[in-house]
């Protein structure tokens, strides 16, 4: 069965930018060559470990959602171990009715501020009456 999955990935902070790039299209292609399909990709940016790893203080993590057999996941973990410029991995499913409620909490939260805008814009137009 199909689910959804986001994985965070932490490459090595030895990783240039043009270099990271192919990285992440290797683990895109590692999800594709086992009949995944990513959803999408988001680059987190670097940031600073809270205590030293490894001897490593930073890495650069970017963020994929995709969907695979549930199946094939043990088998795509493997395949990231062999990747040397890839620090860490964790990979989470995606719980879709949390989702669903997450989207609807923010368009609730998006009609409320468009109707405070709306109010804040009118109540100039009425004091100058």
């Amino acid at each position: 069965m199909v689910k959804k999955y986001d994985a965070m990935y932490i490459f090595a902070d030895t990783v240039k930018d043009d270099s990271l790039d192919k990285l992440v299209e290797k683990m895109r292609g590692e999800i594709t060559r086992l009949s995944g399909t990513v959803l999408n990709a988001e680059m987190v940016g670097k940031r600073t470990f809270a205590r030293v790893m490894q001897k490593r203080d930073h890495g650069t993590y970017v963020r994929i959602r995709f969907a695979i057999d549930g199946s094939q996941l043990a088998t795509l973990r493997e395949r990231y171990h062999l990747i040397e410029d890839l620090f860490r991995v964790q990979i989470l499913a995606v719980d879709e009715r949390r989702e669903a409620v997450v989207a609807e909490q923010a368009a609730k939260r998006r009609a409320r501020e468009a109707a405070a805008a709306a109010a804040a814009a009118a109540a100039p137009a009425l004091a100058q009456v």
